[in-house]
């Protein structure tokens, strides 16, 4: 790939939003800033993660996008996780609780389709 163009972002469906949540806890809790991005498509919500992977080989900077695909939006700011010897558990909430790991939903107005295939 030459120098200065833009490689296309690899999109994953995962299965539910607990899939997701675990995911972004696993970035957060290396000390990455992490968010879920959200937007409609196609009367569908979208809810998705991005990560550039380092170091793939010779493939420095693979851009991935996580996500799930809702009929409707989720109610709330923040997906809420905690694991513990309890098992998981996984909230979408308004604010977030003590104890517990709060990844912001940050609403787009749109599909950022200059990144998104």
């Amino acid at each position: 790939m030459e120098s200065g163009s833009i490689r296309p972002v690899i999109k994953v469906e995962l299965e539910k939003i607990e899939d997701l949540a675990r995911f972004a806890s696993t970035t957060a809790s290396v000390g990455h800033t992490t968010y879920i991005v959200h937007y409609e498509e196609d009367g569908r919500h979208i809810y998705g993660l991005f990560i550039v992977y380092r170091d793939y080989y010779r493939l420095y900077g693979v851009p991935m996008f996580y996500y799930i695909s809702l009929d409707k939006e989720l109610e709330g700011d923040y997906v809420l996780f905690k694991a513990d010897d309890a098992g998981e558990r996984v909230e979408v909430s308004r604010g977030t609780k003590p104890g517990w790991l709060a990844i912001p939903i940050v609403n787009l107005r749109e599909k950022p389709s200059e990144i998104l295939p």
